[in-house]
């Protein structure tokens, strides 16, 4: 049942009528929630929403899988969350490497992974640290809890990232973010609030169907305004200060680095890597991983996507050879991703 605000907002959504807007949800959690919800049907023609680089399994570029895969080779175990195990790499995945012998556990959380390596003492176990600010901290924990329990076979290979970059960078691709409420609750919103003076707006989101709404309604009557504005329409989670102890403990660990996203390239001090402090828990140094040059598949349009410049349907591969049960591209492979989303509600991208 529709409440009375969430019908106040979807009238003001859907009665707009203006100049096009294009709205970029970076935050995979909404493009599954507003495909599911049914967002975009309700959409007038005026107001666009584009999928932003918001899944961190779907801008993790092919090389970090062929870094992982190269390990699983070298007879390393590879614990990881499900998604990434089918995430293509150059010429195969994680998926078809287990076939061939390699050890690959699913877990569910980074302090599963301390668990099987102190289970398994004779075994080098590496944990695929993929995500934004928020599980970035959980990564981190693991690490506290290996050096707790003197684990010496325990590494992350890390691919985390961070949204400030990424926010700068494709600030021409849309005119407003709908900011992602679970990074915010750990960042805060200083720095949203701050891009307003480089001409950057968004509306920082929940994820409830009224929630969802009032942040689109928000950006409706704000963009009518004609200058630069923020707004946090997600206060039951996120405040000013964010989350000050998640941020602390990682900024323990780890330090700004440079890295790749898909479709969008390097982007400089994007990344988290951990201190030379730590570096005994870093799969690069310890296992000395040669440089990889991914090479994703030409014609997936992947990379595209990411950036707002195509929609899933305009990809050659779309439903044809590339389908959630045998994806050929990252955004294909996640619930979050803007594929595997259109793939299964369809409707309007």
């Amino acid at each position: 049942m529709m409440t009375e605000t969430a019908k106040k907002m979807r009238d003001i959504v859907t009665g707009y009528k203006g100049r096009k807007l294009r709205i970029m949800e970076v935050c995979g959690t909404h493009t599954h929630e507003i495909f599911r919800l049914g967002i975009r049907k309700l959409l007038p023609k005026d107001i666009q929403l584009i999928s932003g680089p918001g899944c961190p399994v779907c801008v993790t570029p092919t090389s970090y899988i062929d870094e992982a895969i190269y390990l699983a080779e070298q007879g390393m175990t590879i614990c990881t969350f499900g998604d990434l195990v089918r995430v293509p790499g150059t010429t195969s995945s994680l998926r078809d490497t287990r076939t061939k012998g390699a050890k690959i556990q699913v877990v569910y959380t980074p302090l599963d992974a301390v668990t099987y390596a102190k289970e398994h003492p004779e075994e080098e176990v590496v944990f695929l640290s993929v995500g934004f600010e928020t599980t970035t901290p959980a990564s981190i924990l693991s690490v506290k809890h290996a050096i707790a329990k003197k684990l010496t076979n325990y590494a992350l290979l890390t691919a985390n990232k961070t949204m400030d970059e990424a926010y700068k960078a494709m600030k021409d691709s849309a005119d407003a973010y709908l900011y992602p409420g679970h990074v915010c609750a750990i960042t805060g919103t200083a720095l949203p609030s701050a891009l307003t003076k480089k001409g950057v707006s968004g509306v920082v989101a929940g994820f409830t169907s009224e929630e969802l709404l009032t942040a689109i309604a928000a950006i409706v009557i704000k963009s009518q305004e004609e200058a630069p504005f923020f707004k946090n329409c997600y206060t039951r989670v996120v405040r000013e200060a964010g989350n000050p102890p998640a941020r602390k403990l990682v900024h323990a660990f780890m330090e700004p680095c440079d890295a790749e996203w898909r479709g969008i390239g390097v982007l400089k001090n994007s990344g988290m890597q951990l201190r030379e402090a730590f570096a005994a828990f870093d799969a690069r140094k310890k296992f000395s991983i040669p440089a990889v040059e991914g090479r994703p598949n030409p014609a997936c349009r992947c990379g595209d996507i990411l950036r707002g410049d195509a929609a899933p349907p305009d990809c050659p591969l779309y439903k044809k050879i590339c389908t959630p049960e045998h994806p050929v591209g990252a955004c294909m492979v996640s619930s979050e991703g803007a594929c595997s989303a259109f793939y299964r509600y369809g409707g309007e991208f």
